[in-house]
């Protein structure tokens, strides 16, 4: 996308009153959206927002210079991340109402990775602690991305515990990324984007972490995730919020069980009575996911093969079993490439082993 289009998506993510749906419909009636900035009332209200809105946005687009948005983001080094990117992750882009903008320190390649939010209260105690860095830290070891909030709490602790395990975390903030809140994660905050991470958030430069931003960032920690695991957690936390979300998106819910007389085991435990998988180990989510390889198809990343590869293997390969020197000859690859492809297609679900070397197409 043009940096002169660009700057018209920040300014129109600057205009409270237009939400990720009223920003679609706009979207796709002004595909353009340097068109929308000088399109009359008449023409808004045809795009379905309503005249009320319509009024509205007109009144505050009046008072928003796209070049100045563009010039502070790129102050910031901020990099943007919009829906129509092929960038954008596409486990959020599956989800109701996603984001149509995502500001950005450091990097967000999720999409041939294996996300798991870990979230939890701010109040976290000893066993929350102990829980949080045991398990979060052997998902990281284990290759699972961590996403969370980088709230002080369980949020801080999962996102050191990957840190520290080797991992990479991703912290989804609930503030413009010109105001890291809390500021006593900001040091937490660089360790992230140096370990390979980011630092996300929805909302434009210059918000403020306002109590009613964190519903709508909870969203997103569920929206990246393949699931959801609630650590410690108040009946009334946020972190149910965060659940609540992951089960409209159709994503596990995981819980830590702990003291039916500790208040802050009460979350956890609501979750498992309501369905939620009770784990007591990282092995637990593993499993559940189907993500025991998770490592080692982290490691074969590194040397996997172009797209081209796998589009050449998955247009030989049928229903029919074949057998890997086979398909190396009428792929008219050297076996050692085969080799390191099917073992990161397997793992992905597009192929299947029936043992013997012997494959076929899972899909």
């Amino acid at each position: 996308m043009s940096i002169d289009e660009l700057k018209y998506w920040l300014a129109l993510a600057k205009i409270q009153s237009i939400g990720p749906i009223k920003f679609q419909k706009i979207l796709d009636y002004f595909p353009n959206l340097g068109e929308f900035w000088s399109a009359s009332l008449s023409e808004i209200i045809e795009a379905g927002i309503e005249p009320r809105f319509a009024e509205d946005i007109i009144m505050k687009r009046d008072g928003i210079d796209p070049d100045k948005e563009l010039a502070g983001v790129q102050k910031f080094g901020i990099s943007l991340i919009t829906l129509n990117d092929k960038s954008y992750p596409k486990l959020l882009k599956e989800i109701y109402a996603a984001p149509p903008l995502l500001y950005c320190f450091g990097k967000l390649d999720l999409d041939n990775d294996f996300p798991l939010a870990v979230v939890g209260t701010r109040k976290i105690t000893t066993y929350g602690k102990q829980v949080t860095e045991t398990i979060a830290g052997q998902l990281a070891a284990a290759g699972i991305t961590i996403i969370s909030g980088l709230a002080l709490g369980i949020d801080a602790c999962a996102h050191q515990a990957a840190v520290d395990n080797g991992g990479k975390t991703i912290a989804v903030l609930g503030s413009s990324l010109d105001d890291i809140f809390p500021a006593t994660n900001r040091r937490l905050a660089k360790n992230i984007i140096d370990a390979g991470g980011a630092i996300i958030s929805e909302f434009p430069l210059g918000t403020r972490a306002f109590k009613s931003n964190f519903p709508r960032r909870n969203r997103i920690i569920s929206g990246l995730s393949l699931g959801t695991l609630v650590t410690e957690a108040g009946i009334k936390s946020g972190a149910l919020i965060t659940a609540r979300y992951a089960l409209e998106q159709n994503r596990e819910v995981f819980a830590v069980p702990g003291n039916i007389f500790n208040p802050l085991c009460a979350g956890p435990n609501y979750l498992i009575k309501e369905g939620a998988k009770s784990v007591s180990t990282a092995a637990d989510v593993l499993e559940t996911l189907n993500l025991k390889q998770a490592r080692t198809y982290q490691q074969l990343k590194i040397v996997m093969p172009e797209n081209e590869t796998e589009k050449i293997i998955l247009e030989i390969l049928s229903a029919e079993p074949l057998h890997v020197d086979k398909l190396s000859q009428l792929a008219k690859l050297d076996i050692s490439v085969i080799n390191s492809a099917i073992a990161v297609m397997e793992m992905k679900g597009m192929i299947k082993n029936l043992g013997g070397q012997v494959y076929v197409k899972a899909r």
